[in-house]
Formats: C-alpha cells, structure tokens, sequence
C-alpha cells in the first residue's frame, strides 16, 4: 500500500466506530422491546412495534453512517448497500405500514454479495481482496478461497434469514437480526483463522 492512501485512511477511537455501527441495531432492538405489545397512533393510522422501531431505525442508520464517512473519510461497499436497502425497503414497510419489506431486507443483501462475490471469481477478479486486502494481507489462493466460502456464507443467511422471518414470530426475528446474525459473521472470521495464518503474506509486504 502506498504512502498516499496510508495517509487517506483516517483512523477514529476503536470504540466509537462500534457504536456508530451497531448503535442503531441496538437501538431498534430496544425501541421495538419497549412497543411490541404496543399499538401507536400517528398522522390517522395505527402502527405496531415493529414498524415504529423500522421508523426510528432508518434516520438513526443514515446519520450514524453520514457520521462514519465524515470521520473515516470511506464507507464499506456493504455499508453503502446495506443504507440503500434499508432507506428503500425500511421506507416502503412504514409506509405501506407492512413489516415483510423490512424483513426481506437482510435476504437481499446477502443474495447481492453472494452474486458479485460469485461474478468476481467468474471473471478473475477478486473483489473481496481488492476491500479488504488492507485488514488481511493475504496470497491470491487464500483470498479465492475465502470468497468460495463467504458466497457459501451469503447464501445461507439469505435462506435462514426467510426461514426465520416466515415462519418464526417476529420477536424471534428481532433477536435473530440483532443477535444471531452478527454472532455468525463473527463466528465465521473465528473459523477461518487457520486460513488467514497458512495464506498470510511475509510481514515485510
């Protein structure tokens, strides 16, 4: 890595990219606890839990990642989908007041970066290294073989994340969302320790 974009990095207090990041997970995890069992009336209509926590959500989402940018001076490309789709997706459940569009929110993302995580390896260009080359340098065998396992990875979320949202109840959702889903990301890291030490790159590079 040049010099150039070592300088471009911007680095900011450990702990406050963590709550910006998950800040608003939790928030809507403590907003829809408090009004589960609630009904809120507001401009004539009747909303559940559910959809006042999505609305709380999604300013809270855009400002916290307005405020990641300003501080880091980039966005992650999963970031910059995952705002998209929750501003698109979170919008159409408040205002069509249906909470399935929310719902379906987490099966999108992961099915778009199972496609191009898919599309990149068919074409000989590894995306997924070209992000995150920075945090784990690795040789080229490492990083397809990682990708092979993150689309793995993707897919099954996507398909867990239908199951859980149509046939469990919607608490159990929250919960999966706020709890489950991070825990496996994290999981999966973890696991694939072995393969970032045996790919690692020399220190010298």
């Amino acid at each position: 890595m040049s010099d150039a974009r070592k300088s471009d990095a911007r680095k900011i207090n450990p702990w406050l990219k963590a709550a910006l990041e998950f800040g608003p997970l939790i928030l809507f995890f403590l907003v829809f606890s408090r009004f589960r069992d609630h009904v809120v009336s507001f401009g004539g209509r009747d909303y559940s839990g559910f959809i006042l926590a999505t609305l709380v959500f999604i300013p809270v989402l855009v400002a916290s990642t307005l405020a990641l940018w300003r501080l880091t001076g980039k966005l992650a490309p999963m970031q910059l989908a995952t705002l998209v789709l929750v501003v698109v997706f979170g919008g159409l459940s408040v205002w069509l007041n249906d909470p399935k569009f929310f719902k379906m929110k987490p099966t999108l993302i992961y099915l778009l970066f199972a496609g191009l995580l898919g599309i990149s390896l068919a074409l000989g260009r590894n995306w997924l290294q070209l992000v995150m080359s920075e945090a784990l340098p690795m040789r080229a065998e490492g990083w397809r073989i990682l990708t092979i396992r993150m689309v793995a990875l993707f897919l099954g979320l996507a398909l867990a994340n239908e199951l859980v949202w149509r046939l469990m109840s919607e608490t159990a959702w929250v919960n999966f969302k706020t709890f489950g889903l991070p825990a496996i990301m994290v999981a999966f890291f973890v696991l694939n320790a072995r393969l970032f030490e045996r790919y690692a790159l020399p220190r010298d590079q």
